[in-house]
């Protein structure tokens, strides 16, 4: 997108709020941008209209509103930098969720993509780092209140306590290998190899995933056979039985 195609953090917010109506009712009304939003209905005609006009939306006074391709495109950007940023926030930086929320609201909009992708690989190598993880993380947070003092020794006993384990997990990966479609909700793991047909992996591909990358289950629906994945901040759909051909190292 060139500068003068840019939009205001303003108008992105707007795009943002339309793109999570539109995924819980399949559309959008003025109505609900406003109370979403907390705004009067002069306000969300005028963002209507300048988003219709700039391509990125379909819309028409007291008609239904719908994403445009182009729209639809931006708004998973703006929600994948806002995701990001708060989960760099929550669960490397332990910052309450609503504080979080705020504080990637205000950021996502300047972000470059650059240090946004910076940031999903550290969250995602905090989460695969034999040296990092939970137990980490927890430190971090004994750190902050200023409750470790004089704690290394412990700490580095149960390291390498801890280190011995996954290492002998790390060389036995290829026996621990499972199918995407064995994870659970909430459970994530590591790529390992993708296989299947070029139409189930051709968003993972356009996303450059592959193996390394981790992968984390979000939603899975028996009834369509589809499960939902976050991975590189992108929220993806697949079939189960596509994902049955792409194997992971749960962790």
């Amino acid at each position: 997108m060139s500068e003068s195609e840019k939009l205001s953090a303003s108008l992105e917010d707007y795009l943002e709020t339309i793109f999570h109506v539109v995924a819980e009712k399949q559309a959008a009304r003025a109505k609900d941008i406003a109370q979403r939003l907390n705004v009067n209905n002069s306000s969300v005609t005028g963002a209507l209209r300048s988003l219709s006009e700039k391509g990125y939306i379909n819309y028409a006074p007291y008609d239904l509103i719908t994403l445009t391709a182009k729209g639809a495109e931006l708004a998973r950007d703006v929600v994948r930098r806002h995701e990001a940023l708060k989960d760099f926030f929550t669960k490397i930086l332990l910052i309450p969720i609503d504080e979080a929320e705020d504080a990637a609201c205000k950021m996502e909009h300047a972000i470059s993509p650059n240090i946004l992708d910076r940031l999903i690989q550290f969250v995602e190598f905090v989460d695969i780092c034999p040296r990092g993880g939970a137990d980490w993380i927890k430190g971090f947070s004994r750190h902050c209140e200023r409750l470790e003092a004089g704690g290394c020794e412990t700490c580095l006993s149960n390291c390498v306590n801890e280190l011995k384990e996954k290492k002998d997990f790390i060389q036995d990966s290829e026996k621990n290998l499972i199918p995407l479609s064995r994870l659970k909700i909430g459970e994530k793991g590591v790529l390992s190899s993708l296989e299947g047909r070029p139409s189930a992996l051709r968003h993972l591909n356009d996303i450059e995933a592959g193996p390394g990358n981790v992968v984390e289950v979000e939603n899975i629906e028996k009834e369509s056979e589809n499960l939902t994945i976050k991975i590189k901040g992108y929220h993806l759909i697949l079939r189960i039985e596509d994902a049955e051909k792409i194997l992971v190292v749960p962790f």
